[in-house]
């Protein structure tokens, strides 16, 4: 499908829903605002253009057909949670700057990689440990990890033509899948989740904390993150078991580094406070915005970055503005009435289940109508207030409903090969053929969905959440 099919197709998806009959309870602008908005997300899974691209010209639809005030639509640039993500994409950028990642991984891959599943687990605590201070998914797990990954598997000669199965296929594997649940567990560890956030805010009046969020996914996801390389060992499993030669590879990289540098040092110092402040956020009060933007502002300080680092770092603004615009959009379907209406008529068709059987219901559908969607930040914006407005429309604790479904959009990312960023980097390498990605990818959402509801339920309730 060419550009200009692709473009046809949005336009005739916008002109139909901007003359549809307005239902009862909502705001004539309700609707239009609705034409814009999915027509926004039917570009984000076609793509002509780029993500930015595409999300800025519907911002300048909703001021040019007068559906929202020109500071409406702007409204959403000047949102906390947007600069939380762009001050959390420069933090990123001081690791990869310093290599301090890259020294944080062979450090683990030295202590642990004396055979496979160790390997397999180190790379794993590697990712775990930046996740925090890396809200994008693909620069973690792509732009750190698998270089690293893709190293070793020469070193141990497991090719994707020739041997794929010898290391290649299981670390490929089982770091994709540890990504997936690495991604939920933090507000800042996946660059939709403060959008998730906002939009929680803006149906329930709910502030989304970094600490409750990451109470409530800590016992669930290490649990996943025990679990996952065991399983996909047992499912793939490696024809190497010992690894003493990833140890040598880690060990001769990190004689290359040399002794850490002071912006090393430097950049430790900073992501360490900055998290420290993150975790302690419910009692001192400092948003946590504030504290990602001191955080900067230390590391221009320090010289860690520079200034033309900041103007460079694409993903940050291009992230602002996708982000922006997607957070004044679902914003203003909630004002003008359509999501209200939304969970209202499918709320009716569920309420007579038990409040629990309904949640688990709306979460399995959510979670499997994943398979259509290539973006967890199209899928998030498109479905998530929908949804959440059906759970709590049954009964449902706000908080309990929100985070759920907050988790719940980064673990549906283990279905496809499409699903989120890294995964066609991941996919790409070809250690791994489609069929085997999908079957995997299926029985390790089984595997999160189990642990997430099985262990997640009463640890929540543990927790306080409902």
């Amino acid at each position: 499908m060419n550009i200009i099919h692709k473009l046809i197709i949005i336009f005739v998806i916008f002109i139909i829903i901007w003359f549809l009959p307005v239902p009862s309870g909502v705001e004539p602008e309700g609707i239009h605002l609705f034409a814009i908005f999915s027509a926004t997300i039917i570009g984000l899974i076609l793509k002509p253009i780029s993500m930015g691209g595409i999300v800025f010209i519907g911002v300048v639809l909703t001021a040019l057909t007068d559906t929202l005030p020109l500071r409406d639509a702007l409204s959403g640039f000047a949102n906390p949670t947007v600069w939380l993500i762009v001050s959390a994409f420069l933090i990123a950028r001081g690791f990869i700057k310093t290599g301090l990642g890259k020294r944080v991984a062979f450090i683990l891959i030295k202590a642990f990689g004396r055979k496979s599943i160790g390997l397999s687990y180190s790379l794993v605590m590697s990712e775990f440990i930046l996740s925090p201070a890396m809200p994008s998914n693909t620069a973690r797990a792509g732009g750190i990890i698998y270089p690293i990954i893709r190293s070793l598997c020469s070193a141990f000669g497991s090719e994707p033509e020739k041997s794929p199965r010898k290391i290649g296929a299981f670390l490929i594997l089982a770091q994709y899948h540890a990504d997936v649940v690495i991604s939920a567990m933090f507000l800042t560890s996946m660059a939709a989740n403060p959008l998730a956030a906002e939009i929680t805010k803006n149906i329930t009046g709910l502030e989304l904390q970094w600490t409750t969020w990451a109470l409530g996914a800590i016992v669930p996801g290490i649990l996943s993150l025990s679990l996952i390389p065991l399983v996909i060992y047992k499912l793939i499993p490696p024809e190497i078991k010992e690894s003493s030669k990833s140890r040598v590879v880690a060990d001769e990289e990190l004689q290359k580094m040399g002794k850490m540098k002071r912006p090393e040092i430097i950049m430790a110092g900073i992501f360490i406070f900055v998290l420290l402040f993150w975790i302690t956020s419910n009692f001192h009060k400092i948003n946590v915005t504030t504290i990602a933007l001191f955080g900067v502002g230390l590391m221009l300080i320090f010289g860690v970055i520079n200034w033309s680092d900041v103007l460079s770092e694409k993903g940050a603004w291009d992230a602002m503005i996708w982000f922006g615009g997607l957070v004044m959009m679902a914003g203003g379907l909630y004002n003008l009435g359509i999501i209200e209406w939304f969970g209202d008529t499918i709320s009716n068709y569920i309420s007579y289940l038990p409040m629990t059987f309904a949640l688990i219901l709306t979460l399995l559908i959510y979670f499997y109508s994943h398979y259509g969607f290539a973006s967890m930040t199209a899928h998030i914006t498109a479905l998530l207030p929908v949804f959440l407005a059906v759970a709590i429309g049954v009964g449902t604790p706000p908080l309990l409903a929100a985070l759920a479904l907050a988790y719940f959009s980064n673990l549906n990312a283990s279905l496809t090969h499409y699903a989120t960023g890294p995964a066609p980097i991941y996919f790409n390498a070809g250690f791994v053929d489609q069929i085997t990605w999908w079957k995997i990818g299926f029985l390790i959402s089984v595997l999160n969905i189990i642990i997430w509801v099985g262990i997640g339920f009463p640890y929540w309730k543990l927790c306080g959440f409902w």
